[in-house]
């Protein structure tokens, strides 16, 4: 399969309405937003997107939305995890269906399947679809991990072409790329402060929930390296890594949402049980954004 993933790939949030339903202009807005400021694709209904709180309808909305808006200038991935392999296959081939370029599958989370039952899990996913698969590791929020030498397996299958890994075990991260250079896998960052180290170590780029917020930013820590500039991208990282590391303000993804706001493009409430950051909180935030020169005193 000649599809490559590679860059900085933001993962959006979903925009809501106060009621929980997908707002479409902002999603429109924010669409438009991240493509202005140089990414290399966009990734919808994912962890920072809230896919657990949508219902198919919603997901296929959302796609669809960002499918017309993006109109073909950068490729769309869909965030199809779920606990069951059936409904994995089924979330997957509505994203084929619905005109998405790939699907990035999450581990199952709440259950506690063998490396066994992972590989044979997204075995049977690609073999049910012709879409480039990406892996998703994320163990802090499920609880299950790919091994490297699980990676190493899935490798093999022809549309499964490389992993996000937002582990934070960068020894996971780079095992993950030592062992698969050889077979066109392609490793991302999940954590955005692991961008400019995923790319150093050999990896392709990130899907990064701070590109919602400070695209420019993130694309240049990529566009940079991929010139050589490689001090630049390190200075890059260094400038973003306050606003990942304020994702500790609020309940996730609260605090991408409140940036948003506080840069002028609407994004909604998350979904309850997730409320809003107190004003505290909010203020610090505030001076995060400010300090990164994203905000000026106008807002």
């Amino acid at each position: 399969m000649n599809f490559s993933p590679k860059g900085i790939i933001p993962a959006l949030i979903t925009p809501l309405t106060y009621g929980g339903k997908p707002a479409e202009q902002p999603l429109r807005r924010l669409v438009e937003h991240v493509i202005d400021g140089g990414v290399h694709g966009v990734f919808v209904v994912g962890t920072t997107g809230e896919f657990y709180g949508l219902s198919l309808e919603e997901k296929r909305e959302v796609l669809a939305i960002t499918i017309d808006q993006t109109a073909g200038r950068v490729p769309i991935y869909f965030g199809s995890g779920a606990i069951t392999t059936k409904e994995c296959i089924a979330l997957t081939q509505m994203a084929e269906d619905t005109g998405a370029d790939a699907v990035s599958v999450l581990t199952p989370m709440f259950i506690s399947p063998t490396q066994e039952e992972l590989v044979l899990h997204y075995r049977e996913i690609a073999q049910n679809t012709k879409l480039p698969i990406l892996l998703y590791n994320n163990v802090p929020k499920t609880q299950v991990t790919i091994t490297a030498a699980a990676a190493v397996e899935l490798a093999s299958v022809d549309n499964i072409v490389g992993i996000k890994d937002s582990s934070g075990d960068f020894s996971l991260t780079t095992e993950y790329i030592r062992r698969t250079k050889e077979r066109g896998f392609h490793v991302l960052a999940g954590r955005d402060t692991l961008i400019h180290a995923c790319l150093a170590h050999g990896g392709s780029g990130s899907i990064a929930a701070c590109a919602n917020v400070a695209p420019r930013l993130c694309a240049d820590i990529y566009d940079k390296y991929a010139a050589g500039d490689i001090e630049g991208s390190l200075q890059d990282q260094y400038r973003l890594a306050p606003l990942r590391a304020g994702f500790t303000l609020g309940t996730f993804p609260t605090v991408i949402k409140e940036a948003l706001e506080l840069l002028g493009i609407e994004a909604g409430p998350c979904l309850g049980p997730v409320g809003p950051m107190t004003a505290e909180e909010k203020a610090t935030l505030r001076e995060i954004l400010q300090g990164m020169g994203l905000l000026g005193e106008k807002h």
